[in-house]
C-alpha cells in the first residue's frame, strides 16, 4: 500500500478538518463539539465506535481482514490522538484563529485530524491488515489526565485483547525542521508534579509592616530559594526543573494580606524522586516560613509519569519513518524533552513509542518560532497528511498480512 500517495489525496480535507477544529477549541475532559466532529468524520468507515461515559472520548476499532487467525492470536495496535486545547487567548494571527478564549496552542487539532486520516487510510486497506487497530481519540491531555480516564473505562480492551503495540506523535512548531520526525529509546519526556504552596501570615497596614506577619515577603523569598534548593539537593546528571507559574496575594498596594499562594511545575526524569522532592521542598519552605514568623502549607501533587519509549519499539518506529519519508527525515534524540505527556500511562502498560513531528509555520525559522503553549504558536497544517501517513504506517507495518 502506498500510504504517502493516499495521504496526499486526503490532505485537502484533512487540512480543512484541522482548521475547523482550530476555530472551536475546547478545554478539559468535556469536548462535545470536537467529539461530534470526529464522529462525523468517522461515519461510514468500517469501525466499531464507542464513546466515553465520563468524558467525551471516542474509541474506534478497525478489524483487519487480512488473516484468518483466531481473535485471541491477532495482534492489536493502538494509535492515540489527543483532542483538547489550552485556556489561552490566541494571538497567532491565523485566518482561522479561535476567538473563544481557548487555543490549540499545542497542536492537538493536528493530532486529531491526523488520527482521523490514519483511520481513513487503514480502513481503505483493511484487507492488508492481519490484526486490529484501536484509534484512541483522547480528551484532557493538558493536565486533566484524560489517558487515565480512558484506561479506567477500558480503552486497552476495546478490541477484545490488550494491544501489543502503542504509538502516538506530537507536533512541534519550533526547534525541529518541518517534516522531520524525532524519537529516542528510553525516557522521552519528563515526569511532572505540581507544587502547591500557601503561606499564612497576619494581615495589616502596609505602612506598619512590623505589626503584621507578611506572607508576601516570605513567599517572594521562597520562590527564589527553591531554585537553590534544587541545585544543591539533586545531581545535575538527573535534572530537576522547578518553574513557578502562578503567584497570587493581596488586594491593594497598602494592605498586607493574610495569605499568599504560589504554584510551580516540577519536572524530573527520576521515577523515584518524589519522596526526596517532597522532603527538600518542605524543609526549604518551612525554614523560610519560620524565619519570617509565618506558617506554610506545602503539597506536592503527582502529575504524569515519565514517558518511556520501549527500546525495540523506538528502533522500529525510526525504521518506519525512514522507509516512508527517507533516512534524512528521522533524527534520534540524545536527550529527553522536559515536557510531560499522559500517553506515558499507556506506555506503562503497552510497549510503544511517542514520536515528534516538526511542524513550524511556512517561512518560520525553527530556532526562533513560538513554542508549544505560546499564544503566538503557529503550525504548518500541511503536516497533517504526513502525520496520518506515519500513524497508519506504524500500524500497517506491524499488522502486514
Amino acid at each position: 500500500m502506498d500510504l504517502l500517495d493516499d495521504a496526499r489525496s486526503l490532505q485537502p480535507d484533512l487540512v480543512r478538518l484541522r482548521e475547523d477544529l482550530h476555530r472551536v477549541p475546547e478545554v478539559g475532559l468535556q469536548l462535545p463539539r470536537t467529539q461530534e466532529r470526529v464522529l462525523e468524520e468517522l461515519r461510514g468507515l468500517p469501525l466499531e465506535i464507542s464513546t466515553g461515559s465520563s468524558t467525551t472520548s471516542v474509541t474506534a476499532v478497525l478489524r483487519g481482514t487480512g488473516s484468518d487467525a483466531a481473535a485471541s492470536a491477532r495482534p492489536t495496535v493502538l494509535l492515540r490522538g489527543d483532542m483538547d486545547a489550552l485556556p489561552i487567548e490566541e494571538r497567532s494571527g491565523e485566518d482561522f484563529a479561535a476567538t473563544n478564549g481557548a487555543m490549540h496552542a499545542c497542536g492537538h487539532d493536528l493530532h486529531t485530524a491526523g488520527l482521523v486520516g490514519a483511520a481513513q487510510l487503514l480502513s481503505a486497506h483493511r484487507d492488508r491488515l492481519a490484526g486490529d487497530v484501536v484509534f484512541m481519540f483522547q480528551p484532557g491531555e493538558e493536565g486533566y489526565d484524560g489517558a487515565r480516564v480512558m484506561l479506567d473505562e477500558g480503552v486497552l480492551d476495546a478490541s477484545g485483547r490488550r494491544p501489543d503495540h502503542a504509538y502516538a506523535l506530537h507536533v512541534v512548531p519550533h526547534r525541529l525542521p518541518a517534516g522531520l520526525v524525532s524519537g529516542r529509546a528510553g525516557v522521552t519526556l519528563f515526569a511532572s508534579y505540581t507544587l502547591e504552596v500557601v503561606v499564612r501570615g497576619t494581615g495589616g497596614h502596609g505602612a506598619t509592616p512590623h505589626e503584621a506577619a507578611d506572607p508576601v515577603v516570605a513567599a517572594a523569598e521562597m520562590v527564589g530559594a527553591l531554585q537553590t534548593a534544587v541545585t544543591r539537593s539533586f545531581n545535575a546528571s538527573s535534572p530537576v526543573i522547578v518553574t513557578v507559574g502562578m503567584l497570587r496575594a493581596g488586594t491593594a498596594a497598602n494592605i498586607i494580606p493574610d495569605t499568599a499562594r504560589f504554584e510551580a511545575t516540577v519536572r524530573t526524569v527520576d521515577p523515584d524522586a518524589e519522596p526526596r522532592l517532597r522532603a527538600v521542598f518542605t524543609r526549604c519552605l518551612e525554614g523560610i516560613a519560620a524565619a519570617h514568623g509565618v506558617r506554610v502549607d506545602v503539597d506536592l501533587v503527582a502529575g504524569y509519569p515519565a514517558t518511556v519509549n520501549d527500546a525495540a519499539e523506538a528502533e522500529f518506529a525510526g525504521g518506519v519513518v525512514r522507509e516512508l519519508f527517507g533516512a534524512e527525515h528521522y533524527r534520534a534524540e540524545e536527550h529527553p524533552t522536559q515536557g510531560s505527556e499522559d500517553f506515558s500511562r499507556v506506555l506503562q502498560d503497552v510497549p510503544g513509542a511517542l514520536l515528534f513531528l516538526g511542524a513550524h509555520a511556512p517561512g518560520a525559522v525553527p530556532e526562533n518560532a513560538a513554542a508549544n503553549h505560546s499564544p503566538m504558536a503557529r503550525f504548518d497544517g500541511s503536516m497533517v497528511g504526513r502525520a496520518s501517513a506515519l500513524l497508519a504506517g506504524l500500524a500497517a507495518e506491524r499488522l502486514g498480512a
